[in-house]
């Protein structure tokens, strides 16, 4: 089946709304399928939403066939780390089953393709300091982590039992925001290094944490690869396409920027945009954390034809900042967001009875 009609699980989220854009500016139809426990409405922008639990395998299907659904981008998922070991039967349920019933929707609506989000938490602590490729060992140390490799474990099976095909995109840090401030992370509980910097600096809160100090690195804290929300979303547009065999139905693949970056110098890049530094308080090392994870992408280049494009450090913090001190950063007001710009290629599908508990932001510009 052409590709027309994308279903994105979770696209009201932080990476699938970003997705979602680019998937309308490529001129196919993201159609956002979220509970919106974790994301916003308002960040559901760009084509048709549909309100809906991804454990609900029939509301999942009803959506795949009503918009005549030629792939799957799934998202929808919990996300938190530290949550996940002190409520690990939530997030088997949300993560293991959402997968399940997906995959059961697919098999009911003939949609052969997925692309899951993934994570670099699959590959537990590294053995080496060397970058992590895709064919090293995969041994999570928290219960995310198990839950999103047993995710990659069940497509991998179903795509071998019913002919599906499905891509494995294993994250490591995503952060920044959409260059245009239309969308960008919005946690009500924010753990990510990045944003809680910028809200430091900001003012916002009263400081930040750096765990520990003493790390075998350069400066002495760790070292991470951050990698653009955008690029991050250009590569599943490249993963819908990406024709894979009948021996091989199945792919894991790397998505960073092939670098990393310490605590330190994303102090430092923060300071820069921010123009003034945040307080700083210094603390021990937290249970497992490596000292450096930075992702190998020879895999995304290869076979995806993939480069980071806006993974500079300097972009990922500016548009982060400006991102934070919008007017409507974590979707405020309706009335807010209506005053900001959207640019989107895509045209309204005939037929799209589209949900109206947002602002129509949806193939039209406003402001």
């Amino acid at each position: 089946m052409p590709l027309s009609h994308i279903l994105i699980t979770g696209g009201a989220g932080y990476i699938g709304s970003h997705t979602a854009k680019a998937v309308a500016e490529a001129g196919l139809v993201p159609v956002v399928f979220d509970n919106l426990s974790n994301g916003h409405r308002e960040a559901a922008a760009w084509g048709p939403f549909v309100h809906g639990d991804v454990r609900d395998a029939d509301a999942l299907q009803a959506a795949m066939f009503r918009y005549r659904v030629a792939g799957v981008i799934h998202f929808a998922g919990r996300i938190e780390v530290g949550s996940s070991a002190v409520a690990p039967d939530i997030f088997w349920d949300h993560n293991l089953n959402g997968v399940a019933a997906t995959l059961k929707a697919m098999r009911g609506a003939g949609v052969e393709r997925i692309v899951f989000s993934s994570t670099a938490a699959v590959y537990g602590q590294p053995a080496s300091p060397e970058p992590l490729a895709e064919n090293d060992a995969t041994l999570p140390i928290n219960p995310y982590g198990d839950t999103k490799l047993a995710g990659e474990k069940l497509i991998a099976a179903s795509c071998a039992a019913y002919g599906l095909q499905g891509i494995a995109l294993r994250y490591f840090n995503a952060a920044g925001a959409d260059p245009l401030g239309r969308i960008g992370e919005a946690h009500g509980d924010e753990s990510h290094l990045i944003p809680l910097a910028i809200e430091a600096a900001l003012g916002l809160r009263s400081g930040l944490t750096l765990y520990g100090t003493d790390f075998p690195t350069p400066d002495g804290s760790c070292v991470r690869d951050y990698v653009h929300v955008d690029d991050l979303a250009s590569a599943h547009l490249l993963a819908l396409h990406l024709p894979l065999s009948a021996d091989r139905p199945f792919l894991a693949v790397n998505l960073g920027a092939g670098r990393g970056y310490s605590v330190r110098e994303i102090i430092d890049a923060v300071t820069q945009v921010v123009g003034r530094a945040p307080r700083v308080t210094e603390g021990p090392r937290r249970t497992g954390d490596p000292a450096l994870l930075v992702a190998d992408i020879s895999r995304a280049r290869t076979v995806l034809g993939w480069r980071p494009q806006t993974s500079a450090l300097n972009t990922i913090v500016e548009t982060a900042v400006a991102w934070r001190r919008h007017p409507a950063f974590g979707f405020g007001t309706a009335e807010t967001l209506g005053t900001r710009r959207f640019e989107v290629k895509a045209a309204t599908p005939v037929g799209v009875n589209q949900d109206e508990s947002a602002p129509d932001l949806y193939s039209r510009a406003v402001g």
